[in-house]
């Protein structure tokens, strides 16, 4: 699924490639793709409507136009490639088509059928049909003392199926939790309040250098995922314990995986040991 990294890597990329042009009727290959509103008050609302700005928060990628806003959320096998050349070649997973009317255009494509769309007028609808339940972003919205004062209202919950949490932090996936609970050395299954401060703050820091380093990478790609040119994100190579069952870790331990939260979840059990206090919980 592509997390933070990975929608600002394409919200970076579009920046300069779509601001200010024209969306043109709209090609919904698959209508159900459209969360909000039906599809023929989509496509009548987005014709004619111009780009001015891209932002994101968590996952989500959000262009702003003069009337409106359109969201996209490419769950886990979604793409949003941008072309001057027409739609790509075989490709039997386009769901939505959204050209501009210079000839360029968006192209939506997702294998697994779960990636949606949005169009609202404004941000009093942004919030209530899109973001009502997404939490501040991780990233740009999130400095160590909000940080810490919203973990205080969790402590009972286990750290990694709190990260994973959007209703919490918006942004972290399952592939860059893992690398920030190895960077700091946080086995996944400890609960917040076992955390000392400056076990907190090692994580915060972690969660800081662990995504900027994805975006600088342009995201992971293990299969599906490609930027807004259809190129493969590089930070894959850069993993240190994600999808590397078995392998050593750099300090020599074979690398384990193990269930956390329902999700398949990557450690090392010399570098992260786990809690075993006596006041531990259970």
């Amino acid at each position: 699924m592509p997390e933070l990294p990975e929608v600002e890597t394409i919200r970076r990329e579009l920046v300069p490639l779509i601001s200010g042009k024209i969306f043109a009727s709209p090609l919904l290959h698959m209508p159900s793709a459209i969360e909000y509103p039906d599809s023929e008050q989509f496509s009548a609302a987005l014709t004619g409507q111009k780009v001015l700005n891209i932002g994101r928060k968590g996952k989500y990628l959000i262009i702003t136009l003069d009337h409106g806003i359109l969201i996209v959320h490419l769950r886990m096998t979604g793409n949003l490639l941008y072309t001057e050349e027409g739609p790509p070649e075989k490709d039997r997973y386009l769901r939505l088509s959204f050209p501009f009317n210079d000839g360029s255009a968006l192209y939506f494509s997702d294998m697994r059928r779960f990636g949606r769309v949005w169009l609202v007028a404004d941000d009093h609808e942004l919030q209530e049909k899109v973001l009502k339940r997404v939490g501040p972003d991780i990233f740009d919205e999130m400095d160590l003392e909000k940080f810490i004062a919203l973990l205080g209202r969790r402590e009972r919950v286990m750290l990694k199926a709190l990260l994973l949490n959007q209703g919490f932090a918006a942004g972290m996936g399952n592939i860059y939790t893992d690398e920030c609970l190895f960077r700091c050395g946080i086995h996944p299954r400890r609960r917040v309040s076992t955390l000392s401060r400056s076990e907190v703050e090692a994580l915060y820091k972690a969660i800081r250098a662990v995504l900027n380093e994805g975006i600088e990478h342009g995201g992971t790609t293990f299969r599906d995922y490609r930027n807004a040119r259809g190129t493969a994100g590089d930070y894959q190579s850069k993993l240190a314990v994600y999808g590397r069952k078995g392998e050593r870790c750099r300090c020599g331990s074979p690398i384990e995986k193990t269930t956390v939260a329902g999700r398949g979840t990557y450690f090392c059990p010399l570098c992260q040991v786990e809690w075993t206090a006596t006041e531990k919980e259970t």
